[in-house]
């Protein structure tokens, strides 16, 4: 087999040339990370999850008209994507206080919020992709004013999905992020939701106990990363077959 050629490793994901022009082969890792990779953790299996809950989310996301950059996944832990301009900003779309928010705000975790709210942080690990606004986006030249209300209406139409499904297996969608790319067909500009969705970029509460299915299980030392996030697969019913429970291995 010949080797492939690495476009990009992250902290969850590494990104490999596709076989089609235009396209990207996106490996998810077992990698946990937090508080900007200062916290580590190799968990076995929670990359073949992510992989899976990704292709669930993106693919009703594109049966209901939303575009993003999924085409099919491969394998257990690697999917096709379209290729795409990422605009270097993290979308966060909050519908209940959590998190930084409740740090910055000093509002009690899961004070439902009167209306979704929708925050932007500059994607720079170094910089510890720090909080902007419209003005710092517009200034910059990271996105003009179309962009942004493009991002607004992909934001919260992503937001009425997932709200809904998790709502269905009675879970509390808190918030998320996701990321967004241009595409050109021809000299059509458009936007497309990419990266991925999962429980590493959600907060995910039961409904009925609060207790949390996401990453704030890895960075608050609630519990196994791998049972909140199994958790969440059994109940959408895309547990991968054969699953078995996996331990954490520790980097020190």
């Amino acid at each position: 087999m010949a080797r492939r050629k690495k476009i990009y490793e992250g902290k969850a994901k590494t990104l490999f040339e596709g076989p089609e022009p235009g396209t990207i082969v996106q490996y998810f890792k077992d990698d946990a990370t937090a508080f900007n990779a200062e916290k580590r953790d190799v968990i076995e299996g929670k990359g073949v999850l992510n992989n899976m809950l990704s292709e669930y989310f993106m693919t009703g996301l594109n049966n209901i008209g939303v575009p993003n950059h999924f085409i099919r996944r491969l394998n257990m832990r690697e999917q096709l994507v379209r290729a795409c301009e990422i605009i270097p900003l993290e979308v966060i779309v909050r519908n209940f206080a959590a998190g930084s928010l409740s740090k910055r705000l000093g509002i009690d975790e899961g004070t439902p919020l009167p209306r979704p709210i929708i925050e932007y942080c500059y994607k720079d690990d170094k910089l510890g992709d720090p909080l902007v606004a419209e003005e710092h986006i517009a200034a910059f030249g990271w996105a003009s004013q179309q962009d942004m209300d493009d991002i607004v209406s992909l934001a919260l139409r992503v937001n009425d999905f997932l709200s809904g499904v998790m709502y269905g297996v009675g879970i509390k969608l808190i918030d998320f992020k996701i990321e967004v790319g241009r595409v050109y067909d021809g000299d059509f500009q458009r936007l497309i939701v990419a990266d991925e969705i999962s429980p590493d970029s959600c907060r995910l509460w039961d409904i009925a106990t609060g207790q949390k299915l996401d990453k704030d299980v890895f960075r608050r030392d609630l519990g196994s990363l791998t049972d909140a996030y199994s958790e969440v697969a059994k109940r959408l019913g895309v547990m991968p077959k054969g699953a078995v429970p996996m331990k954490p291995t520790l980097i020190n």
